[in-house]
């Protein structure tokens, strides 16, 4: 095991260069940078304030080149592309994200800045969805065939095809808009600070409500579903018919036997699935309910080309979910110790 683990280790290490690699080469092919960004705005100036004054045929003239030279300086894109790549390697290995071009702030702070929304939906949606499913799974494999397994089946496949930020907006206009039950937007209220906490749990759970929902209805499907064929699975085997014929109580077969067996394939889930829970942002779910959190801050330095952000997010990203597919592995042993890596 110390051994896998090592070789997994070291894999760590190529296969995150080669995510880095592939996307500062998309990078330097996209248009529309930093660069050709500032320079359009120094032309539409230019342009405007020439139209102000008189000047038509100076501002027809474009950007000064010591100012292009400038902003390729203040962006770091006057050096080679592999000098810069080798240069933004050197600042991952000491954790160093870099700075946004357009914020001017670390891109760690900024990630720790925005954690808190996402993790509070992130978190939200794994316990609600892991709470509800797995009863729902373990119930759904005893009573297979019944009326009850055909209604929740019915119910979840219904909830699984309707897309999280359609059931978002159709919350928002009934419960936020036409009854006015729930606020319409934000985390906290703006006076939440004022509060006594007890007033800022309630008040942070009425904000959070609607779109915790959106998120968790279609999130549960598939692990009551993987729940509930595991189980089915288990049931059939020829260790529960033993268990039954020595005299044991169905729920001491189910609880005791069948139980360990069956919930390996989510155990195993647990740890990407908690991780990924403070580190994903539903970009969608967040624009909808003017919720700022990592989702939007990828998708606004994906658009305004801030690759500090891009390149400093993706190598956390990928760092994190490495680690925590190789403790998904170790957990997979844990749960059944039948299961050797060589």
């Amino acid at each position: 095991m110390i051994l896998y683990s090592l070789k997994r280790l070291l894999l760590m290490v190529p296969t995150l260069l080669g995510v880095l690699f592939l996307t500062f080469v998309v990078i330097q092919f996209v248009p529309g940078g930093p660069v050709e960004q500032y320079l359009a705005e120094a032309k539409a100036g230019a342009g405007s304030g020439a139209e102000g004054g008189g000047l038509s045929y100076r501002g027809a003239q474009g950007v000064d080149p010591k100012r292009i030279e400038q902003a390729k300086a203040l962006y770091g894109f006057d050096k080679p592309a592999p000098e810069r790549f080798w240069q933004m390697l050197k600042q991952f290995a000491r954790f160093d994200l870099g700075k946004s071009f357009f914020q001017n702030r670390d891109v760690s702070a900024l990630v720790w800045e925005k954690l808190p929304v996402s993790m509070s939906l992130g978190l939200w949606t794994f316990f609600i969805s892991y709470l509800v499913a797995v009863p729902l799974g373990v119930a759904k494999a005893v009573r297979a065939g019944s009326r009850f397994d055909l209604v929740t089946t019915l119910l979840i496949l219904v909830g699984y095809a309707i897309p999280g930020f359609v059931l978002g907006v159709a919350l928002l206009v009934i419960f936020g808009g036409q009854l006015q039950w729930f606020p319409l937007r934000g985390l906290t209220s703006s006076h939440w600070e004022t509060l006594s906490w007890g007033a800022r749990i309630t008040d942070y759970l009425w904000h959070i409500a609607l779109p915790v929902t959106s998120m968790v209805l279609g999130s549960f499907a598939v692990t009551a579903m993987l729940t509930k064929n595991a189980f089915l699975e288990e049931i059939r085997k020829q260790y529960v018919v033993t268990a039954r014929a020595k005299g044991l109580s169905e729920r001491q077969v189910l609880w005791k036997h069948v139980m360990r067996n069956a919930l390996i394939p989510i155990i195993t889930g647990f740890p990407a699935a908690f991780v990924g829970a403070f580190f994903t942002g539903s970009l969608l779910i967040e624009t909808l309910f003017s919720l700022d959190g990592l989702g939007l801050l990828s998708y606004e330095s994906v658009i305004r080309r801030d690759y500090p952000v891009v390149m400093g997010t993706l190598y956390l990203f990928t760092l994190i979910g490495l680690v925590t597919k190789l403790i998904s592995d170790l957990c997979y042993v844990w749960a059944d110790p039948r299961v050797k890596f060589d």
